[in-house]
């Protein structure tokens, strides 16, 4: 046994080491550089789920507990390169009902898939036996084409915690007005975009919704990554062409990686095995299941009656921001190990008895202290009456300095989700060119969140 341990712990850092040796610098990691048919070197800003570190990805409860390298794996640690017209084959080979055609473009990222990311794809392919069920499920009651359910893995990597650089969080990178019009609830205490079962209802729902909107599946994927009016503006740009590939170059960077990467996904978790890609091996959780409270109780006083691991319970119930479920707003459910749930209901009063003027200590009404002694009172006046003055004389001083530093002064803008610079400049009343000089940027890459000099 302690054999065994030694050498998954062995390759597991390895597994991690060798995702460093990988990518050698930022950008390289960020971005994919294609020549277009003139000749030209363009950049296009990888999705976030391609820009997972690997690290965080072994760290994960479900990873730790459940998925282990498979150390009879003897495919050598080689990408095999095939000719263009084996990946097109391939490709056609796909049962979809989504066209997947093959580039150039999506060649760049089926090499990053294989190559430079293929331990992530690694532990992708044995976490989706988690997800997977949960992803069709979800599209097969939206009657939506199950080839759809790649886009978690371009999105978050399959991390159940991703969260993006704006904020898009869980397994399908909602944002949060995105998931409360899908009906997501999220508060201080909950967060329903992590919850996998709940968000991946809600993504089959507007995926289906885009679909009504577009009518073409290419489309629908690449405005699940920027929105529907992002497309929109793409096809006016292009005269009212309604092919993804047509309207390429009037989409934001990133978008125009996004059906590539999901042509990619798709092809790698198809193909793995033939780029000697070995999958984590999985034992699945016991089934688990809900109970429903109607008063606020914490992960701990469950944790500690039931003798269940926190972070077990803690993985089970992802949309509990701060493990406060609160039943006492409305009927909360708590997912449970299956074994766990008659105990939960026999040691109901228990669970909430324990400890709860500390875990649950949020008062429901305080005594204000109203007594102020006369010397208190007598020295706030006073105190008063120089501040008054003394602030009188800083704001004329401060007016006098702001007058001449405004003339000077420089301005910067938040890059919004599909920015492009000339975008910012045009509303700048600026250039390309002075964005450049300003921001030391050398080609176009931009990160939306990210602020930029304009002035």
């Amino acid at each position: 046994m302690k054999k065994i341990y030694l050498i998954t712990v062995a390759f597991l850092f390895s597994f991690s080491s060798a995702l460093h040796a990988q990518v050698n610098n930022e950008d390289e990691k960020n971005e994919i550089k294609v020549t277009n048919a003139q000749g030209k070197e363009e950049i296009i800003d990888l999705p976030e789920g391609m820009t997972t570190e690997l690290d965080s990805l072994l760290q994960l409860y479900n990873t730790k507990t459940y998925l282990h390298p498979d150390t009879s794996c003897n495919l050598p640690d080689v990408n095999p390169v095939y000719d263009k017209e084996v990946y097109k084959e391939r490709l056609s080979r796909i049962p979809s009902i989504i066209e997947m055609p093959y580039n150039d473009v999506v060649q760049k990222f089926i090499d990053r898939y294989s190559g430079q990311l293929r331990r992530s794809v690694s532990y992708m392919l044995g976490a989706s036996n988690f997800y997977m069920p949960i992803f069709e499920q979800a599209l097969e009651t939206y009657g939506l084409p199950l080839e759809l359910k790649y886009l978690p893995v371009i999105e978050s990597a399959l991390n159940p915690k991703a969260v993006s650089r704006v904020g898009a969080t869980g397994l399908w990178q909602f944002m949060i007005g995105t998931g409360k019009r899908y009906g997501l609830m999220v508060n201080s205490l909950v967060d329903e975009r992590r919850d996998p079962v709940k968000a991946s209802y809600a993504a089959a729902h507007y995926l289906s919704d885009l679909y009504k909107i577009f009518g073409d599946w290419n489309l629908v994927i690449a405005a699940y990554n920027c929105g529907p009016d992002k497309i929109n503006k793409a096809i006016h740009r292009s005269k009212g062409e309604t092919d993804y590939w047509q309207i390429y170059p009037y989409l934001p960077q990133e978008t125009r990686g996004y059906v590539p990467a999901f042509i990619a996904a798709n092809y790698i978790m198809t193909y793995y095995c033939d780029h000697n890609i070995c999958p984590m091996l999985t034992n699945l959780p016991a089934k688990s299941d809900t109970v429903v409270v109607n008063r606020d109780v914490h992960l701990e006083q469950i944790a500690h009656v039931l003798n269940i691991d926190m972070e077990e319970l803690e993985t089970l119930n992802p949309q509990y921001r701060h493990d406060i479920v609160n039943g006492n707003t409305q009927p909360s459910a708590i997912r449970l190990p299956a074994s766990l749930v008659n105990s939960f209901i026999d040691h109901e009063d228990s669970i909430y008895a324990y400890d709860s003027s500390e875990l649950l200590s949020k008062r429901t009404e305080v005594d204000v202290n109203e007594e102020v002694s006369s010397v208190s009172r007598s020295s706030r006046n006073s105190y008063s009456k120089k501040s008054n003055s003394s602030r009188s004389g800083k704001r004329s001083r401060r007016s006098k300095r702001g007058r001449s530093s405004r003339k000077n002064r420089s301005k910067s803008v938040t890059v919004r989700e599909g920015d492009t610079l000339s975008e910012i400049a045009e509303r700048n009343h600026t250039s390309v060119k002075k964005l450049r000089k300003l921001n030391g940027i050398s080609g176009s890459n931009i990160r939306a969140g990210k602020k930029i000099k304009v002035k």
